[in-house]
């Protein structure tokens, strides 16, 4: 499916940021894997044209299980998107890294099941290179931009991707902590890996909402709590947002954009 809307960069995240954009207008884009999770918001940004959508939709409908990934990422490049910001709310496996603050992952780890993770059914065999799953040119912006309002970032974490909806056990917590990873997450896989297949550059931004139930001490967390953290920092958030925005530059120097040049034999 084709249309005739366009936008320079995306951004994935929660109903609160419908008033990231200046003037929106809201649009549905049609895919062949189904329709997305909510009408896209179209508007400007730093000086940039940017497309929002609520990954779970406005009123939460979709679990991290049920998300249409293919269809959200697909529906963003339709749109001309070549530039993709991803805030998240995420839970913490080091004490280090507190409530609050926000990471700026560099890895992942899937840990889901059954979930429609790739365009590439066949016939053509499409083996795409995931060794470094986030943008290597919009990282350092979004770290940046993060700390230059103030914010606490940590410029490197591994998130692992858990399926849901449930959260974890306190021996699975432990299990990931004792790993060495530093944030636990649903939504990062496929996500992230989609973006890859249709070479566009994605970065995360992982807001801190927790401690997870592994750490010594940590109290098992619930998803009201969540939302009250996440819902407590979303202006921190959108201002990070904007300033990442537009601080992206037009040139491309990451391989991002050339990732199935390589791919098929």
């Amino acid at each position: 499916m084709t249309t005739k809307e366009r936008a320079d960069v995306g951004v994935f995240g929660g109903s609160g940021f419908y008033s990231l954009l200046e003037n929106p207008r809201e649009v549905w884009i049609e895919t062949p894997y189904g329709m997305p999770s909510d009408r896209f918001a179209l508007g400007e940004l730093g000086g940039k044209s940017v497309a929002f959508l609520p990954r779970h939709g406005r009123d939460h409908r979709y679990p991290p299980h049920m998300v249409n990934y293919r269809a959200n990422m697909w529906a963003m490049k339709s749109l001309g998107v070549s530039r993709i910001i991803a805030p998240t709310a995420c839970g913490s496996l080091k004490k280090e890294v507190e409530p609050g603050h926000m990471v700026v992952a560099d890895q992942v780890v899937d840990r889901t099941t059954g979930r429609n993770d790739t365009f590439y059914d066949g016939p053509i065999t499409t083996h795409v290179s995931f060794a470094d799953p986030y943008c290597p040119q919009l990282r350092p912006i979004a770290i940046d931009a993060l700390r230059s309002i103030g914010v606490t970032t940590h410029d490197r974490g591994t998130i692992v991707v858990i399926q849901g909806p449930r959260f974890s056990t306190r021996a699975e917590s432990k299990w990931f902590q004792d790993a060495g990873w530093e944030v636990i997450n649903m939504t990062q896989y496929p996500e992230c890996y989609l973006a890859r297949e249709l070479e566009m550059c994605y970065v995360n931004i992982s807001l801190i909402t927790d401690y997870d139930v592994g750490l010594p001490g940590a109290q098992p967390v619930t998803h009201e709590d969540v939302l009250k953290v996440f819902a407590s920092n979303n202006d921190r958030v959108k201002a990070g947002i904007a300033k990442i925005v537009a601080a992206i530059p037009s040139a491309v120097t990451c391989g991002c954009h050339d990732a199935l040049a390589s791919a098929r034999a």
